[in-house]
């Protein structure tokens, strides 16, 4: 008789956990996968790439199922192609949380990843993309930001760190939206108690399955609720040190197959 698997949910970052730098999934990574999927596990990606952002790399996974995007804002079902659930953040709110950030460090700059499955990510004068590869929509003014409902802001500033820019964000913003750091460059605003943790909750019902049988793997601060969540987190070892103090194991970076390599060991 089989043994048991471990964990019948796998949540998995994108950006600096299950792709590499090029946007690429490796041959061992995807194999490892398809181990796991064969032993009955589900991959589930969580991710803070809105739904269009990851349309294409879920084609190329093949995935048909659920996917946790825009860090906990919304349920994408792939095979569909229409969202199950999704959350915005209110534009009022979002401009006077702009207001309050930039009271406390100075002008910021800013964009914003509107809802739907169509929705664009709109960026205004000053603010550079950092992920190349992601597809933007250059606004003339701020205003034109908010013409459309969105699950998010990004912000990045001229000179404070990431870090700097969370914490002066954090405590200027309150309750108004929940402040996440997703990745170098990635300081965002988010519906005030949305994070990837609810997002994974929701999507982990909607499957059947529960905390106490997923494993998580994540890079960034914005992964910590879903490690608080699932039973088990793993950190890339190019992960920020504040995700590296809650996780329960460093495994290799994303560069080296990181996720491969701890799926190996629990699928053999």
């Amino acid at each position: 008789m089989a043994a048991p698997i471990a964990y019948s949910l796998i949540a998995t970052d994108l950006d600096g956990t299950l792709l590499r730098g090029d946007d690429t999934l490796s041959d061992r990574s995807r194999t490892a996968l398809a181990v796991a999927a064969t032993a009955g596990a589900r991959h589930l990606v969580v991710t803070g790439r809105p739904a269009p952002r990851v349309r294409p790399l879920l084609d190329e996974l093949g995935g048909q199922g659920l996917a946790v995007c825009g860090q906990g804002a919304q349920l994408y079902d792939a095979g569909a192609d229409r969202m199950v659930w999704s959350v915005t953040l209110d534009r009022e709110l979002a401009e006077t949380a702009l207001g309050k950030i930039e009271a406390e460090v100075g002008d910021v700059y800013a964009a914003v990843d509107q809802d739907g499955v169509d929705g664009l990510t709109l960026i205004e004068p000053g603010y550079e993309m950092p992920h190349p590869t992601l597809p933007a929509v250059r606004v003339l003014h701020r205003g034109d930001l908010w013409t459309q409902p969105i699950s998010k802001v990004l912000l990045r500033h001229p000179c404070l760190t990431d870090d700097e820019l969370a914490s002066a964000a954090r405590g200027a913003v309150g309750s108004l939206a929940t402040v996440t750091m997703s990745g170098p460059g990635t300081v965002e605003l988010q519906p005030c108690g949305v994070t990837k943790a609810t997002g994974l909750a929701l999507a982990a019902a909607h499957l059947g399955l529960t905390r106490t049988t997923t494993i998580a793997f994540g890079d960034m601060p914005n992964d910590i609720p879903m490690f608080d969540w699932a039973t088990h987190g793993v950190a890339m070892a190019n992960a920020h040190p504040e995700l590296k103090a809650v996780a329960d194991e460093v495994t290799l970076s994303n560069e080296e197959d990181g996720i491969a390599v701890v799926l190996e060991r629990l699928f053999r």
